[in-house]
């Protein structure tokens, strides 16, 4: 049987969004706000996102990162390229942005600010067990996630169905470390878990 391309996987991902009951949406909403700061150190800088309404979580997950770490980051777009970033203080300081997305009204910061967080949230339509990352296909992340360190923990943020066995890979796809799901919580992706805090040997 023929694998199935990553536009299948995007068409089957984003209908079980649409679908998905309005109270399960919600109690899955809640458990990533409970889950999202687990293990998560109080000095840190964290890089996250405003999630859209197909993707899992809402404003309560990054208040609950605010009220818990030191900086939060969102991003912010400039057109084609690496995303550009602001602090996110509330869901006050949000207006609309190109997209269909929210962006805080604050100071932007340079791609590279990136560089700064122990942590980056990476949104998903689904992720493998090895850390391969289905994205929207815009490429945003996969220029800016090579800015930064070695070191950062990426924890991509799906529901626990979309954490699958096998997606398509392209080169220069970036894999994540990890991946937090509402039912899982937070697991361990690639299959050398050794390979440091934040990335897969493979990367």
């Amino acid at each position: 049987m023929q694998a199935r391309s990553k536009t299948e996987w995007r068409e089957q991902v984003l209908s079980g969004r649409r679908a998905l009951d309005s109270g399960v949406r919600a109690a899955e909403d809640r458990a990533l706000a409970e889950l999202v700061t687990v293990g998560v150190a109080g000095d840190s800088v964290v890089c996250a996102y405003v999630p859209t309404a197909l993707e899992p979580g809402s404003v309560d997950l990054l208040d609950a990162l605010a009220s818990s770490v030191r900086r939060v980051l969102v991003p912010v777009t400039r057109g084609p390229g690496p995303l550009f970033w602001s602090e996110y203080t509330g869901a006050r300081q949000l207006v609309d942005a190109p997209y269909g997305l929210l962006e805080p009204t604050g100071a932007v910061l340079a791609p590279e600010e990136i560089r700064t967080a122990e942590i980056v949230f990476v949104p998903a339509l689904a992720v493998d067990r090895r850390g391969v990352r289905l994205g929207r296909g815009a490429g945003f992340y996969d220029r800016t996630l090579g800015l930064a360190t070695p070191q950062t923990r990426l924890i991509t943020v799906v529901r626990d169905e979309e954490l699958v066995a096998e997606l398509p890979e392209d080169p220069h796809d970036v894999r994540m470390g990890w991946a937090l799901t509402p039912g899982s919580g937070l697991v361990r992706l690639g299959e050398d878990i050794e390979s440091g805090p934040g990335r897969n040997a493979a990367e």
